[in-house]
């Protein structure tokens, strides 16, 4: 049923009171679909990607990968998109040779190096105000300090000053990255890179508690909130020369998500140096695994004794489905995109970004 006449009336006058679409029919609201990350694994938890127009944050012990798996959602999506742009807050340093290792076009990335809270913050909310750049990364939270406590002694305590800095960012975010639902406007990406504290004093029979520095209050303004860790290292043999250590197993985990549901889970295999037994070159995941995994999970790659079949094609063993996997990007992506559909079957548009 239609709202009333007086309903629209009094839409109409707040509208005109607090701004175009401040009321709003939710019929009207025009879904943005997800910025994908590039690793299959991690797009299927996240319900597609990364959410747009939203923040997320990324958290971690040192050494987990966190700032690569943001690297690698920016060089996905410049491979789609080569004008796709980023603002990168550094509050620490920034590895350039990194981050082009990884695939990242460093031409389409703006880094600011900052420290100041709430300079930072300013960046951020002037360029998700502006439109001017597809993603806002924060890497990270920890490093950056408040003027409050720059301006204070060594000694001198100061407690909680971060958090509500933190907590009168993100009231002001939700104005700056919201874009309009009735026209085409450009998503924003936002992403902030935090790390895990032990929680002093605290226990837990699960194990020591963990927080977040940055206060309580954050965690209601992100959308999503992603755990980063480490499973194992990878070792590559080489005859006669023993083993190297080449990469390590990502566990990826969704503390919250507002939209895809929270606590999934899923594992990927990242590689720092070239594996030659594996077909992968330095700065990749191994994104045969991760299709052959769910491809199979998901009765894309059906399994019938030793052979294989997808779509209309058959291979008698396993090593010949992933030799063509290895060798054939048009069937990678091919076989991607059914594990999506299969994956996402009641929300297609999930998988269009």
């Amino acid at each position: 049923m239609a709202p009333t006449a007086e309903a629209l009336a009094l839409m109409a006058q707040l509208n005109k009171r607090f701004g175009p679409e401040a009321m709003i029919m939710a019929s009207q609201m025009r879904h943005v679909p997800p910025i994908a990350s590039g690793n299959l694994p991690l797009d299927i938890i996240l319900g597609g990607g990364f959410p747009a127009n939203k923040w997320t944050e990324i958290i971690g012990y040192e050494s987990s990968g966190k700032t690569t798996v943001v690297h690698k959602a920016i060089a996905h999506q410049q491979a789609k998109n080569p004008e796709f742009s980023t603002l990168w807050i550094a509050a620490q340093d920034y590895d350039k040779e990194w981050a082009q290792q990884l695939g990242v076009d460093t031409d389409q990335v703006v880094v600011a190096e900052i420290r100041a809270m709430e300079e930072a913050y300013e960046v951020m909310l002037e360029f998700a105000a502006s439109r001017a750049v597809d993603a806002i990364v924060l890497d990270s939270y920890p490093a950056l300090i408040p003027a409050e406590e720059d301006a204070k002694a060594m000694d001198e305590l100061t407690v909680s000053v971060g958090a509500k800095v933190t907590n009168k960012f993100y009231r002001k975010a939700g104005k700056a990255t919201k874009r309009s639902h009735l026209t085409e406007e450009r998503a924003v990406m936002g992403i902030v890179i935090n790390q895990w504290r032990e929680k002093v004093g605290a226990f837990s029979p699960q194990g020591t508690p963990k927080t977040t520095p940055g206060g309580l209050g954050k965690n209601f303004a992100y959308w999503t909130r992603l755990e980063v860790s480490r499973a194992e290292y990878l070792d590559e043999a080489t005859p006669g020369k023993g083993k190297a250590r080449v990469g390590q197993a990502m566990k990826f985990k969704t503390i919250k998500h507002k939209s895809a549901g929270p606590q999934k889970t899923a594992e990927t295999h990242f590689y720092w140096s070239d594996a030659p037994s594996r077909g992968i070159t330095a700065g990749s995941w191994d994104a045969v695994r991760d299709l052959m995994t769910w491809g199979v999970y998901y009765d894309v790659i059906r399994r019938r004794g030793r052979y294989f079949d997808f779509a209309d094609r058959t291979w008698d063993t396993k090593d010949a489905i992933i030799d063509a996997l290895r060798g054939e990007l048009d069937l990678q992506d091919d076989v991607a995109a059914a594990v999506l559909r299969a994956a996402f079957t009641s929300n297609e548009e999930a998988v269009a970004a």
